[in-house]
Order: C-alpha cells, then sequence, then structure tokens
C-alpha cells in the first residue's frame, strides 16, 4: 500500500476563463476502493488525466503508483482486428493467460479474444477492457464511466466483478454501482474537496444531514444579524439625538446647560461605544455564517409543461415485431402505452429498445398509423422521420426495415423526445435555439437550473463534457410542451444531484413517458410499469 498526495494543485485549461482546481488538497491511499463523485463539468475526467501526466499544472502530484486507465482508446485499425493481437497495446507487459482469467470473473470464455473487436457488444467491449485493465500488478486504476451503455445483465456482473477488487479510483454516476463497489468517497463539492470513508449511501446521509445543520446554522446567524442590526440603528439614533441636545443652548439665559452639556456628551461617547460593540458582534456573526452555504447542495425545482392527450391510450402494438435484413430483432410484441403511464422498456442490448422507439416516432411524424408487414428499401427518407434524431444523425438500418403486426400511434400526438447519441450536437447554446426553435432566454434558464456554468454558455459544445451535452437535450426536451415523452438512456454521464433533480420533477409533474434506462434507483422510483423486451 502506498500513498497519492495533492497539495496546491492547480490547474486550468489554456484559454480557459476559470480554474478547474485552485490549490487543492488531499491524501487518498492506493489500497482504497475510491468512489469519484462530483458534478458534470467539475473535473473528474480531468484529474484522472492529470494522474495520467497529460497536462501541465501547478502544485504537487505525488504518488509512487503505476495508473493505468478505463477506457482504452480503441482505433478504428484495431476494431477490425481480434483482441488478442493488440493487447500489448493497449497495456504493455499484459499476459494474455491473465487477462483470460479475469474474463472468466466477468463471465466470457476467451473466445470473445479471437472475434474482430467491432462486432463485440458494447458489454463484451466494456469487459474486455475491464478484464487488460486489471491484468496487471500493483497498478492504481482510474475506471471512468464503465457502465454507460451496459444493460440490467452486464451492469450486475461489472459490479460484481468491481466488487471483489481494490486499489482504484471509479467515476462513476449509478448509485447502485457506487453502493456496491467503493469503501470511501472523494468528492468535487461546490468550492472544495474531501475524501470520506463509507459508499455513496453513507456520504449522502452525512452530507443531507451537514448540510441540514449547515443550513439551521445559517438562518440562526441571518436572524442575530438582523436583531443586532436593529439594536445597533436604535444605539446609533439615540446617540445622534443626545449629541443634537448639546447644541443651541444660550448660555447667559441658561447658565446651568453648561453643567450638563459635559454630562451629554459622556452618554453619547457610551453609546456611541455601545453601537460600535454591536456592529462588531454583527460583523463576527457575518463571519461565522460564511462558507456555510457554500458546498450545500440546493437544486432547483424544475418544471415542465405535460399537455393532457384526448384518448387514453397513446401507442399500441400488436403483434408487431421488426427486423433489418435477415436479423430479426424482435416480435409478436403486445404493448399498450396510456395516458398517464411511465413505461420503462427493459432488456439486454440489441433486444430492439431502441428500434421500437424510433417505429413509435416514425408512425408519429407519418400521421399515426402504417399497417405492418411492409418493406422499406428506399432508404431513411423514404418514412418522414425515420432515423432522424435530435442530434440530426440518421440511422442507416432504417433503410432495410422489415416490419410485421401493427403499431399505432394516436393521432396529433405531441412527443418530445431525447435520444441516447449527443455526437451530432455542435455550435453555441444560442445557435442550437435557434436551429430547434426554442425560447433562447428560457432554456439557459433551464440549464442554469441543471448546474451548467454560465462560462459555458459561449463555448462550442464540442468542447462540453458528455454529461453537459446530456444537459442540453434535457433542458430542450423538458421547454417542449408534449403529451408523451420519450427518452432514450437520458440519464448516460449525467451527475447524481442532476438524476435526482429529474426524479423530482418527474414525480411532481407526472407526465407520459416511455423511457430506456438502466439505472436501477431511477427507475425503481419512478416506474409505473416495466415492459420485458
Amino acid at each position: 500500500m502506498s500513498q497519492i498526495s495533492v497539495s496546491n494543485l492547480t490547474f486550468c485549461y489554456e484559454g480557459s476563463f476559470d480554474n478547474i482546481f485552485e490549490n487543492v488538497s488531499f491524501l487518498i491511499d492506493t489500497d482504497w476502493k475510491l468512489g469519484f463523485i462530483g458534478r458534470n463539468g467539475k473535473g473528474k475526467t480531468t484529474f484522472l488525466n492529470l494522474l495520467l501526466g497529460k497536462y501541465e499544472y501547478e502544485g504537487h502530484i505525488n504518488a509512487s503508483a503505476v495508473f493505468d486507465y478505463f477506457p482504452y482508446r480503441i482505433t478504428e485499425e484495431q476494431k477490425g482486428r481480434c483482441g488478442v493481437e493488440f493487447l500489448e497495446q493497449l497495456k504493455p507487459g499484459c499476459e494474455q493467460w491473465r487477462v483470460i482469467c479475469e474474463l472468466e470473473k466477468l463471465h466470457l470464455t476467451a473466445e470473445v479474444l479471437y472475434r474482430p473487436f467491432g462486432t463485440l457488444s458494447h458489454g463484451e467491449r466494456t469487459k474486455v477492457m475491464l478484464a487488460v485493465l486489471f491484468s496487471g500488478e500493483n497498478d492504481f486504476l482510474l475506471i471512468d464511466e464503465p457502465t454507460n451503455h451496459l444493460d440490467r445483465e452486464s451492469r450486475e456482473i461489472v459490479k460484481e466483478y468491481l466488487g471483489k477488487k481494490k486499489g482504484f479510483i471509479l467515476v462513476s454516476h449509478d448509485r447502485d454501482l457506487l453502493d456496491a463497489c467503493i469503501d470511501h468517497v472523494l468528492v468535487l463539492n461546490r468550492s472544495s474537496i474531501e475524501v470520506q470513508q463509507g459508499n455513496f449511501s453513507t456520504w449522502w446521509e452525512n452530507k443531507s444531514r451537514m448540510d441540514a445543520f449547515h443550513r439551521a446554522e445559517n438562518e440562526k446567524h441571518r436572524k442575530e444579524i438582523g436583531r443586532l442590526r436593529e439594536a445597533a440603528d436604535r444605539t446609533r439614533e439615540w446617540a445622534d439625538k443626545s449629541e443634537r441636545s448639546k447644541i443651541g443652548f444660550d448660555p447667559v439665559k441658561d447658565p446651568g446647560h453648561g453643567l450638563m452639556r459635559a454630562y451629554i456628551g459622556a452618554k453619547t461617547k457610551k453609546m456611541q461605544s455601545r453601537r460600535m460593540q454591536v456592529e462588531k458582534r454583527i460583523a463576527d456573526e457575518i463571519g461565522q455564517k460564511e462558507g456555510l452555504l457554500q458546498d450545500v447542495e440546493n437544486p432547483a425545482d424544475l418544471k415542465l409543461m405535460p399537455m393532457k392527450y384526448h384518448k387514453e391510450v397513446l401507442i399500441r402494438a400488436r403483434d408487431y415485431g421488426i427486423a433489418y435484413g435477415n436479423s430479426e430483432v424482435f416480435r409478436d410484441l403486445e404493448f399498450e402505452l396510456r395516458r398517464g403511464e411511465r413505461v420503462f422498456l427493459h432488456g439486454e442490448n440489441g433486444c430492439g429498445k431502441s428500434s421500437l422507439i424510433r417505429a413509435i416516432l416514425a408512425r408519429n411524424e407519418a400521421g399515426g398509423f402504417l399497417p405492418g408487414s411492409r418493406r422499406t428499401d428506399t432508404g431513411a427518407d423514404a418514412r418522414p422521420g425515420y432515423g432522424r434524431t435530435v442530434s440530426g444523425k440518421k440511422d442507416e438500418k432504417a433503410g432495410n426495415l422489415q416490419e410485421s403486426g401493427t403499431l399505432t400511434c394516436g393521432s396529433g400526438l405531441a412527443i418530445s423526445y431525447i435520444d441516447q447519441d449527443t455526437s451530432g450536437l455542435h455550435g453555441t447554446l444560442k445557435e442550437f435555439s435557434r436551429e430547434n426553435n426554442l425560447d433562447e432566454s428560457l432554456f439557459c434558464a433551464i440549464l442554469r437550473q441543471l448546474d451548467l456554468e454560465r462560462v459555458q454558455f459561449v463555448k462550442d459544445m464540442e468542447e462540453y463534457s458528455e454529461g453537459q451535452k446530456k444537459k442540453v437535450l434535457i433542458a430542450a426536451s423538458l421547454l417542449k410542451p408534449a403529451h408523451l415523452y420519450i427518452w432514450d438512456e437520458p440519464l448516460n454521464y449525467i451527475d447524481v444531484f442532476s438524476r435526482m433533480q429529474i426524479e423530482n420533477l418527474i414525480l411532481d409533474f407526472r407526465p407520459t413517458m416511455l423511457i430506456v434506462e438502466h439505472d436501477v434507483r431511477f427507475r425503481e422510483k419512478i416506474a409505473t410499469r416495466v415492459v420485458e423486451m
């Protein structure tokens, strides 16, 4: 076991308006299972890159450990090769037999190493990279968002696997994963950094208790400052009135008043001294009050504008199926979405959740109902809206779509959609607002409520973190009045605090929703029904 010491760390990107870290100091052990928590854009991935020595910085990072980072960068050339051929390129000194041993713990066989990497599923790629990562000895591992885009089964396997490991920093916003895998937390608060023993729930309970204490202390100081200021104002008024009484007498007509003058002066001086003491107490109270709320999380209450649809059933599928060419995705689906329901589509990666969503969007833009058993060979644009997403990408499979059964979508149905893909976001928020007919001021207000810093408003969205890009799509969806909200993996990369905001929003406004999301805690709180695909 060794330690990683960070002292007076200061860092900002070239051309940036503000520091990511400023005079940061803390100490961690390389034997810990450390969860790294913080809001989007706070610098979690940046700190991992600083440990890897990718950027120059001020201050000191002292560590005798060797660092390795997940996910590995896989080139297009490597995607066309079998994993066994480039293991050494990913991790120098990597031994194949060790990787195979780790794969067995991840419920995979060595066979995946002998298939082209590009043909592996998201879950298989993640497991192969984790097996390579943990095949070394005495490395301190930096694991960045390992469960994004993974289905329930793969998440459970990764959770069980990491729970038996140690010596890593895990960046994740999945509360269930953090609770199962970590024994310490490293938290990027609003204006400080803290290290604490325990898992996510332990830290959150302590933080909630501390935040409540700080709010109570702040309120107590606020009231005391108000009381003292009233006392200071009264004392000042008495002193000024007393001082004025010394002026304007005739010493010939009122010779005795001269004796009173000295008494009044002494009394005034005493009152002024009392006022100064009160004002000093006010300054002390303000000093004690300062900093109490600097790390308190006060997430704003988000608002939604759901519209009420005139029919009970919004979407209905009867014996419905989808295939792409000779590859069948699913068939014989029986499904109804009723007004007020929040339905989660659930199943393994590749089972057809996103395909069903895209088919619903196509039905909606095509007028609500299209018969099944038809083939589309003329490309994505042959059916209005099919393959089109908020980010502007096209679904290349749409041109080879085959459907069976029937899928109906209510006429006049307004849908607000979040795609899982953010790669098409570009330009500034102002340009995005104009392209999508959004009220720019309201759009930016929602983003501020989601804790996007104002400095980000003038940047190109290609410079955003993945979590910040997701917030752009979420804010755009919230701003659009709709009968139905269809969200496809909306929480990938979204920080824990914003997830809780969104949970509260949905529970408060109760919109009709169709959701694909693998966050177990989110689904347990939000879902009124789960459809297994």
